[in-house]
């Protein structure tokens, strides 16, 4: 499977001629769901879910379909007839070739005062886990962990902590739209040194092998 990195939390993983994309949200590029089979967005929030980016996938290629939770299935269902689908922490589904299990219930707390909003996070083909807004720990292993960097509702001693709960065999970051290059540096010297894991980042448009 080959992971590229897009702006933010969207990523693309690719494997037999097939593309599934997460998150093609506002921070992403305005073409990150083009020429997916399979799109998978975690939250509502506008950095994980832009309507036009979804729609201009799902119009670009007649085949492609969207699983999501509800409050976003419901602003795309109407439009994209049989090809919109609701889940939720405990699903599984097969999409495109790809194997997918839902992980995870709630976004992670802002603060206290701020309503929490769904988050559901996806574990592809037993083996990357995108988590969305959330430390959401999957009862499977994994071996890539989407690592949500830097968000309003982290800090990064949660983000070191949660890479040694997961115990992946490597973490590469997404959520990054925030922190700047100055501060690159601090995060990959905590995580490396701390996480217990190899932590690595890719920059926008950067492929790996899986």
């Amino acid at each position: 499977m080959k992971l590229t990195k897009r702006l933010h939390s969207c990523v693309q993983l690719e494997k037999d001629g097939r593309v599934l994309v997460i998150d093609p949200g506002a921070f992403s590029e305005p073409d990150a769901g083009l020429g997916a089979d399979v799109l998978l967005v975690t939250h509502e929030h506008p950095d994980h879910f832009e309507e036009g980016r979804l729609r201009a996938a799902l119009d670009a290629n007649p085949a492609a379909a969207l699983w999501t939770l509800r409050s976003v299935a419901e602003r795309m269902a109407a439009a994209y007839p049989g090809r919109v689908h609701t889940v939720g922490h405990g699903d599984t589904f097969a999409a495109a070739g790809f194997e997918v299990q839902v992980h995870g219930e709630l976004h992670a707390v802002i603060h206290p005062d701020m309503p929490r909003v769904t988050n559901v996070g996806y574990l592809v083909d037993g083996s990357l886990f995108h988590p969305g807004d959330a430390l959401t720990v999957p009862d499977a292993p994994v071996q890539t962990l989407m690592l949500p960097v830097h968000a309003p509702w982290n800090k990064v001693s949660e983000v070191i902590d949660y890479v040694r709960e997961v115990k992946p065999d490597r973490a590469i970051d997404i959520h990054d739209a925030y922190l700047s290059d100055i501060a690159r540096p601090i995060y990959d010297m905590a995580l490396e040194g701390l996480g217990g894991a190899p932590h690595s980042r890719l920059g926008a448009g950067q492929s790996a092998a899986l």
